[in-house]
């Protein structure tokens, strides 16, 4: 039998992209990335990373789950979700703007292909 195991780590991702107070990682692995969110205190979706994506609010749904901090999505019509560490989300392409809540950083794990 032919066994092929891989392992990636995010010290070593496949792609990186950095921006004021965030980093987001990706790593590809047997067909599909898996991206690691990294926010730190004072991050906002609207002031660090709308100018970059030519929109006021996030477009882009997101599935994954939250590892460490508090991090809130708030949907233009109002409704918000608080992302704590072990719980599951999905985040849906209506449009929202997500920023850190509190002192700590904010981390989050997003399958992104599958």
């Amino acid at each position: 039998m032919n066994y092929e195991t891989l392992l990636k780590s995010f010290d070593e991702p496949d792609e990186l992209r950095e921006f004021e107070l965030g980093r987001f990682e990706i790593i590809k692995v047997a067909g599909i990335s898996i991206g690691r969110a990294t926010y730190q205190p004072g991050w906002k979706w609207s002031l660090h990373n709308a100018a970059a994506a030519g929109t006021a609010l996030c477009h882009a749904p997101h599935t994954g789950v939250a590892i460490a901090g508090h991090g809130v999505v708030l949907y233009e019509d109002g409704q918000r979700l608080d992302l704590l560490p072990g719980l599951v989300f999905h985040i849906t392409d209506v449009p929202h703007d997500s920023w850190v809540e509190g002192d700590a950083e904010y981390v989050s794990l997003h399958v992104l292909g599958i």
